[in-house]
Order: structure tokens, then C-alpha cells, then sequence
């Protein structure tokens, strides 16, 4: 049996579950979400807790117990605090403006990059350098962080580029001279 998927997933006061077979809506004050679970795992409400369990202990529902659990939780955690992901654009002359949907980066290209965002997903620039995307859907989220870093990931020599807030960029000495 999984670790993971043994816990309780606790429900906060203003969150709601709709459990119809492996269908899962989930309602809170940040908006709602919804999921088909794979087979073999079944999701009950008891009081404040919901419980993910397996059908039988086959070696594909053992796979998905933990997995749909996580789901589950992910779910809860985003329609009621939601999620966030930050980047950090570094590099002279590289920024970011933010238009409703759009997001255009100025990353050393010849032209500007523009990216639209997906539905459900807001991102705010904060000195010209500095992007929040955030949502209720942590798979979208990540993803969408993920597309906008991959624009122009950063190098090892000089650093420039866009990284996660908390990521290490290990630097590269350049070529040494001739002396």
C-alpha cells in the first residue's frame, strides 16, 4: 500500500467534494476543478477528510493509489490557496511586460516573444524582471512557468536568462586566455 496515498486528505472550511463514481468536483473560493480518476481507486468522504483508496491490491492499483491521492489533494489545495510560480529574468536590457493575457518578453531576440496564456491562468510582472504566474490548476501552473523559462533558459557562462526564483545556476569558467 502507498505511503502517500494511506494519508487523509483534509478538507479546509469553505471546500466542497462531489464524488460521483471516478468523477471528482471539487468547489472553493478560488473557483472549481474537476477529474476522472483512473480505475481501480475509489475516493470516500469521511467528515472532514477524504480517503483515496484502492479496488483490489493489483500492481496498477497500487501505481495509482498514490498518484490519485496527490491529484486529489493538489485539487484541494489549489480551489481553496491556489498556486504559484515565480521567475526571475536576468540578462542587460531583458524584461517582461504583462496585457490582460499576454505576456511579451524582450530577451535578446531580434523580436519580441509573446505568449498567450492559457484559461485560469493570471501572471503579473513586477520591476520588468520579475513574473508570477499563478492559478488554481498546479499542472497548468507548472507547465506554463515551465513554456515561459523555456524561451530563453539560462546559461552557464554569464548567467543570462530566465530561471525559477529558487534555482541554482552552476556557473562555467569561460576560455582562458592566451598567455
Amino acid at each position: 500500500m502507498s505511503r502517500i496515498g494511506k494519508k487523509p486528505i483534509p478538507l479546509p472550511n469553505k471546500v466542497t467534494i462531489d464524488i460521483k463514481g471516478q468523477h471528482i468536483a471539487v468547489k472553493g473560493p478560488k473557483g472549481s476543478l474537476e477529474l476522472d480518476l483512473p480505475s481501480k481507486v475509489s475516493v470516500k468522504q469521511e467528515g472532514e477528510n477524504v480517503v483515496v483508496t484502492t479496488d483490489d491490491d493489483s500492481r496498477t492499483a497500487r501505481e495509482r493509489h498514490g498518484l490519485s491521492r496527490t491529484l486529489v489533494a493538489n485539487m484541494v489545495e489549489g480551489v481553496s490557496k491556489g498556486f504559484e510560480k515565480r521567475l526571475s529574468i536576468q540578462g542587460v536590457g531583458y524584461r517582461a511586460q504583462a496585457q490582460g493575457t499576454k505576456l511579451t518578453l524582450n530577451v535578446g531576440y531580434s523580436n519580441p516573444v509573446e505568449m498567450t496564456m492559457p484559461k485560469g491562468v493570471n501572471v503579473k510582472v513586477e520591476n520588468n524582471t520579475m513574473v508570477t504566474v499563478s492559478g488554481i490548476n498546479k499542472e497548468v501552473v507548472g507547465n506554463t512557468a515551465a513554456t515561459i523559462r523555456a524561451v530563453r533558459p539560462p546559461e552557464p557562462y554569464k548567467g543570462k536568462g530566465i530561471r525559477y526564483v529558487d534555482e541554482f545556476v552552476r556557473r562555467k569558467a569561460g576560455k582562458a586566455g592566451k598567455k
